[in-house]
């Protein structure tokens, strides 16, 4: 166990071929105003700065680099050579690991939040690792049922029912009892996280305008509808079902703290026109705080220095 102090935050680097080690270099030449650790091979950390021209050194277990310094989180697995952009099947397992010693870290009181750099999920899963995304891997590492998968801009909050599965699959996965739970902890969390004391909550229907009353399916009503009308009664200010394509205009949104959706490319279209690359991805229902970029590992920009860290 790797002791820190509580108010660190934990940086994985993620794919080692993707835009994650470079984005952690570039962050330590600007300003580190609290402290900070980054998870990652240092030799990987090191071969990246040398390709960027950017300055960074390794004195012990700190990283050091003119906008300040970091502590490395050394991953007990090495980091297989890579190239920038080509993601190679032998790092999977050095990838899984340092996610799993980044949840222990953090479920050990080492870190006072997580912050994840992209992944390369496909390599991961043509590796044998069944392996969906960061939102599920830590949810189960932490042995939490409902992992919430919310995304934030700086006008607008938006949280999946359902997260990383096939659009066919959708409709099966949307029973009262998993969305009577996720929109428990969308409510919880607003209140304890975000300091909203009464969160106004906007819930998307599955089908076309809400399902036009059992005309386009059936989902509202045997579903959506009964599972708001047994949070309203228990104090869960929830607005809808609302139909998907009208959700997201300014009178819709008026009045919403968030607005869930059923499924992940019904509501992140959305948020990811209206700001890509100033989105934060935040996991609700963790036992700490975990957010991420809105972003994949970018194979296309790794290794020429055109990657914003923002």
């Amino acid at each position: 166990m790797h002791s820190r102090a509580a108010t660190a935050i934990l940086l994985t680097t993620g794919e080692p071929a993707g835009v994650g080690p470079e984005l952690a270099v570039q962050l330590l030449q600007q300003p580190v105003t609290g402290p900070l650790c980054i998870a990652a091979d240092p030799d990987l950390l090191l071969e990246r700065a040398a390709l960027l021209q950017l300055p960074l050194a390794l004195s012990g277990d700190t990283l050091v680099a003119p906008g300040g310094q970091a502590t490395l989180f050394a991953v007990d697995l090495s980091a297989a050579p890579a190239q920038p952009g080509r993601p190679e099947t032998a790092n999977a397992p050095y990838v899984v690991q340092m996610l799993q010693q980044a949840v222990d870290g953090c479920l050990g009181g080492d870190f006072a939040a997580l912050v994840t750099g992209p992944v390369q999920k496909s390599t991961l899963i043509e590796a044998g690792n069944d392996f969906v995304g960061h939102t599920e891997f830590l949810a189960e590492c932490s042995g939490v049922k409902t992992p919430v998968m919310m995304l934030v801009s700086d006008s607008l909050r938006v949280a999946l029912v359902t997260i990383h599965m096939p659009l066919v699959e959708v409709a099966g996965a949307l029973t009262r009892e998993h969305m009577q739970a996720v929109l428990r902890v969308v409510d919880t969390e607003l209140r304890t996280r975000f300091s909203i004391p009464t969160p106004v909550i906007g819930v998307c229907g599955l089908n076309p305008h809400a399902g036009e009353a059992g005309h386009l399916g059936r989902e509202e009503i045997e579903v959506i509808i009964p599972v708001l009308e047994a949070l309203r009664t228990q104090g869960l200010d929830l607005r809808g079902p609302l139909p998907a394509d009208t959700a997201f205009t300014s009178d819709s949104l008026s009045g919403l703290d968030v607005v869930v959706a059923m499924y992940h490319d019904q509501g992140l279209p959305v948020i990811k026109h209206a700001g890509f690359g100033a989105v934060v991805n935040i996991t609700l229902g963790l036992p700490f705080v975990r957010t991420s970029v809105d972003h994949g590992t970018a194979l296309d920009l790794a290794g020429t220095g055109r990657a914003d860290v923002g």
